[in-house]
């Protein structure tokens, strides 16, 4: 079992930045890809972005590409998510996930991290 933990989420302007990180333990070594979602009030949880942990391979919504940067770092078992040049749009909690497989599920989440965004 793996356990996700977030963290860097807070309360900034529109245009700012913010650097989310999921710190992950346990079966790590077993991963296929991480992955960032978010769920804003109402609405369903989306996809933001995701890496293939081994190849460093990026993917990324359309809403975010050329904003956000997903990254990882092996020695610390942790995916970053840099967002810049925030909108209000990008409120939500966001959440990490992994994959062990591909095309298979995300089966562990962490307890997600708040972002919002004021005008």
């Amino acid at each position: 079992q793996v356990q996700l933990v977030e963290s860097g989420g807070g309360l900034v302007q529109a245009g700012g930045s913010l650097k989310l990180s999921c710190v992950a333990s346990g079966r790590t070594f077993s991963s296929y890809d991480m992955g960032w979602f978010r769920q804003a009030p109402g609405k369903e949880r989306e996809f933001v972005a995701r890496i293939r942990w081994t190849a460093g391979v990026t993917y990324y919504a359309d809403s975010v590409k050329g904003r956000f940067t997903i990254s990882r770092d092996f020695d610390k078992n942790t995916v970053y998510l840099q967002m810049n040049s925030l909108i209000p749009a990008d409120t939500a909690v966001y959440f990490c996930a992994r994959r062990a497989t591909p095309g298979g599920p995300y089966a562990d989440w962490g307890q997600g991290t708040q972002v919002t965004v004021s005008s």
